[in-house]
């Protein structure tokens, strides 16, 4: 069975500042080789506008719209969905999930690709995306964290189901390359206050204790005040297109995780996954379920001090290097690709669909209405 999907996300268009583009673009894409028919609908707004890396995708019909007014034009498409996602942090995203819950016949899901933020937001009453409220009214939530994540959203906020629908990384860019390793270790992401000091930690420490070695960190928002040694170089920002080129380059690249996707536990990054398939080995921290992913010491090594870090670069065999970073992209294909992805929510679809009562609600508020 072909679907319907209407997606309302933060941005496929660009990935300057932002994971979500890259999950989108993975996910869209596996969707639209199984056949599916897909729109994305995005806020037209000025710092992706300046930063776009994919104007035009061809998996995807896309539509900018710059306002709620805007946005209503696409009521009858809603409506007529098989499925409408809403993802976290989208503009106005409270008052576009009253009126899509309350105008889409079809099933309406939530995807929430920052769920440990979102929850704890949630608790403290500082998250402007998506509200106790409105949880209910999706027929689905859709989660970037697994494990105790999902019993939460169900019991805590009601939601009729909640699944856990990771990224993954599009394996068309995320290969192997013959680049020879500039740098012995490497971070792809963008600035967290949160997860700076485990960057200090893991690769700033370790590159002053080797001088001799090269690092490289690569992301967007840093600010000045940042000490990096001298041996680290900082890009910017890089398009996905330069990720698999950059993780080729690196002979470990390093995965550090934001505090409380830590303390939740079972939330991978897109870095495990795009580091994974272009076969560049991954040293990461540890949190809770991260061996439902990859398999520490078999398919990724895990680090807690610089010392851990400065060992496995200085003695770790080339040979268990490259072993381990096949293990992972073995993994990788047996069950993270964006095509797994893909017929997970195939199958969420229709678990939801056999969920739901008859006859939806109606509408709250209509979108032409508000604000």
């Amino acid at each position: 069975m072909t679907l319907n999907i209407v997606i309302l996300g933060l941005s496929i268009t660009s990935s300057w500042g932002n994971g979500h583009a890259t999950t989108y673009r993975a996910l869209v894409k596996a969707l639209s080789k199984r056949g599916h028919s897909v729109t994305f609908l995005e806020r037209d707004v000025p710092w992706y506008r300046d930063n776009r890396d994919l104007e035009n995708p061809e998996y995807c019909q896309l539509s900018l719209y710059g306002s709620l007014s805007e946005l209503a034009r696409h009521a009858d498409l809603v409506r007529d969905a098989d499925l409408v996602i809403l993802g976290s942090y989208v503009p106005d995203g409270i008052t576009i999930g009253d009126w899509l819950t309350g105008r889409a016949t079809g099933v309406t899901a939530f995807y929430d690709i920052d769920t440990p933020v979102t929850l704890a937001g949630l608790e403290s009453g500082q998250v402007d995306y998506i509200s106790p409220r409105l949880i209910p009214r999706f027929d689905l939530y859709l989660s970037f964290s697994g494990g105790p994540a999902l019993g939460l959203v169900e019991d805590l906020y009601g939601s009729p189901m909640a699944r856990a629908l990771y990224c993954s990384a599009d394996l068309d860019m995320q290969r192997a390359t013959a680049a020879l390793p500039r740098w012995s270790l490497g971070y792809l992401g963008t600035y967290s206050q949160d997860r700076q000091p485990q960057l200090e930690r893991l690769l700033s420490a370790p590159a002053r204790q080797l001088p001799d070695h090269s690092f490289v960190v690569a992301g967007s928002k840093y600010p000045h005040s940042v000490d990096w040694p001298e041996n680290v170089a900082h890009i910017l920002h890089l398009p996905p297109r330069e990720h698999a080129q950059f993780y080729g380059s690196q002979r470990y690249t390093l995965n550090v995780t934001r505090s409380d996707m830590k303390a939740l536990g079972f939330s991978p990054s897109v870095r495990l996954f795009e580091a994974a398939g272009c076969g560049t080995p991954l040293i990461s921290d540890h949190w809770p379920g991260i061996e439902t992913v990859f398999e520490p010491g078999r398919e990724m090594l895990i680090a807690a001090t610089p010392r851990d870090v400065v060992d496995i670069l200085t003695q770790l065999p080339d040979d268990r290097r490259l072993t381990i970073a096949a293990n992972a992209r073995a993994r990788l294909l047996r069950g993270h690709t964006p095509g797994h992805r893909a017929g997970q929510l195939e199958a969420y679809y229709h678990e939801a669909l056999g969920r739901r009562p008859p006859i939806k609600a109606p509408s709250i508020q209509a979108l032409e209405e508000a604000k």
